[in-house]
């Protein structure tokens, strides 16, 4: 079979599957989950088997420590995906849900209902641990979904899925409605984004090159998830103490992922108590700092920061600092370098906070909290499909509702249209 063959064969399977998942009863999805969660803990050895071929490639190429340690699944991360299997299971089932009834002069009742997207095509690179929560994600919301993870993950990648799998030959699900693409051949990406008449919706989730190749090649949907060049915001009322806790958390925590501080905007009445203090913690953690004139000039010997620094995602132990004069250029800086991703502002001006939330045009923004916290298990979504940087079809984390879109529905009792 032909590359182009293999890949159109497995999303017609895809399509048949899910016209099946889509009619799956709460409890069947809900049952089938946990039971993935369990046969994930109970495979973990199989599973960092197939991690360890991966790990070994990541390293003989170069990965950076941030991409290996997104690739790792380490016992920690088998459990967490176990865990947010279970919490997908535990959420409301949105297929079915009638919304926004409402009664028109003719005496037809008319409605709205939720329904799965149908086929659904996830691209990404690097972490395994997206397999299990996209496959979760899509059963939940009684979508079939075709995974193509990148090649550093392969093995680890087709080991979940067959797991997954296994779990729904068991409970009489079509294992089709779970797929991984068995190739790490760029062609099969290429082959996958023109069939439109059989999936129905793209979400590539990787770095910004992974992101743009999909959207010039695809004939289907897709839903971006562009870089995070994500902000925080020390206002001039902000607790000197409560904000180095905040960035330094936000940068440091686990630096190469898109919700990771990358600019650090400080107000300048409160820059020459803060900064010192908050240099010395990120010194200590290994940070490079990168300043604007007035930060150099209170910081000395930290590198300046390029214009392009600005607009840089990291997804490392760098970190760029400016100093700004009040809210408004804040929210300016952020408007002009950020990438609609997340953004926090601590402070303790209740005004301020909320022109910070109005006026921010990011996809979550947050108050006197870590931008860590933008992420679909964080925010109570059990977990997530991506986080949407553009505001089609979704904006920000997806969770299982993000995965369903919704039909109208009408009552009659025998009108006619003149």
């Amino acid at each position: 079979m032909s590359l182009k063959d293999e890949v159109l064969h497995i999303a017609q399977k895809a399509r048949e599957a899910s016209h099946a998942l889509g009619n799956l009863s709460t409890a069947v999805k809900n049952s089938a989950l946990e039971e993935m969660a369990e046969a994930l803990l109970l495979s973990a050895g199989k599973l960092k088997e197939a991690n360890e071929l991966d790990l070994e490639g990541g390293k003989k190429a170069g990965l950076s420590s941030a991409m290996i340690d997104r690739l790792t699944l380490s016992d920690a991360v088998i459990r967490r995906m176990a865990s947010s299997l279970k919490e997908i299971a535990l959420l409301p089932d949105p297929v079915g849900e009638v919304s926004r009834m409402w009664k028109r002069p003719n005496g037809l009742i008319v409605g709205k209902m939720r329904i799965p997207l149908g086929v659904i095509g996830i691209i990404y690179e690097s972490r395994p641990d997206v397999t299990s929560d996209a496959a979760g994600l899509c059963l939940k919301a009684g979508n079939a979904v075709i995974l193509r993870g990148g090649s550093e993950a392969i093995h680890s990648n087709l080991a979940i899925v067959e797991v997954l799998q296994q779990v729904c030959r068991e409970r009489g699900i079509p294992a089709q409605g779970i797929q991984a693409v068995p190739t790490i051949s760029r062609e099969a990406v290429e082959e996958m984004l023109q069939l439109e008449d059989l999936i129905d919706v793209i979400i590539p989730r990787g770095g910004e090159e992974l992101i743009r190749f999909v959207v010039s090649k695809s004939r289907i949907p897709v839903i971006k998830h562009y870089k995070g060049v994500c902000h925080v915001f020390v206002d001039a009322s902000a607790d000197p103490d409560m904000a180095q806790r905040i960035a330094f958390n936000a940068k440091v925590q686990r630096p190469g992922v898109c919700n990771a501080l990358e600019t650090l905007l400080v107000h300048r009445r409160i820059a020459p108590v803060f900064l010192p203090p908050m240099a010395k913690a990120f010194h200590a953690a290994g940070v490079e700092l990168r300043g604007c004139p007035e930060t150099r000039r209170i910081l000395n010997g930290i590198k300046e920061a390029s214009e392009e620094d600005w607009a840089a995602e990291y997804l490392d132990l760098i970190l760029a600092v400016r100093v700004v004069d009040d809210l408004d250029q804040a929210i300016q800086h952020i408007i002009r370098y950020g990438s609609s991703h997340t953004e926090a502002i601590v402070t303790q001006d209740y005004s301020n906070s909320q022109r910070f939330l109005r006026e921010v045009p990011s996809s979550t923004v947050l108050v006197n909290a870590s931008t860590r916290f933008s992420d679909g298990s964080q925010l109570g979504l059990g977990a997530e499909i991506g986080i949407s940087t553009s505001k089609l079809h979704s904006f920000g984390p997806m969770g299982v509702e993000d995965l369903t879109t919704s039909k109208f529905i009408v009552y009659g009792s025998g009108q006619i249209r003149t």
